[in-house]
């Protein structure tokens, strides 16, 4: 079981990176979800992006898919919801909102 706060690298070039504005981040989990390394070829080769990993490479904790699949996806190990407050929304939940308010009046 994973517990507690995780480093993790982001990708650039992301919506996750956008999102927060760093390199690396530290989120916490609650959980025993582990994405299987054996399908990140395949998955990429199919518009997945590993948008974050853990700093030695092992686990991914963020994906997201390409642009031209859809405008804004973004799929997450740990819990955003533990750090978000109404006046201080967690980055990817803030970027989301706003990725579909701009969508709305497109």
């Amino acid at each position: 079981m994973r517990l507690g706060a995780y480093p993790c690298k982001v990708l650039p070039d992301t919506h996750t990176a956008a999102a927060y504005g760093v390199d690396s981040i530290s989120e916490r989990h609650r959980h025993r979800f582990e994405f299987n390394n054996k399908f990140r070829e395949i998955f990429g080769e199919r518009g997945m992006i590993i948008a974050g990993v853990l700093p030695d490479d092992s686990l991914v904790e963020i994906i997201e898919l390409r642009k031209e699949i859809h405008p804004w996806f973004v799929g997450c190990q740990f819990h955003p919801e533990l750090k978000s407050r109404p006046n201080h929304p967690h980055p990817l939940f803030r970027d989301f909102v706003n990725a579909a308010l701009k969508l709305k009046y497109q």
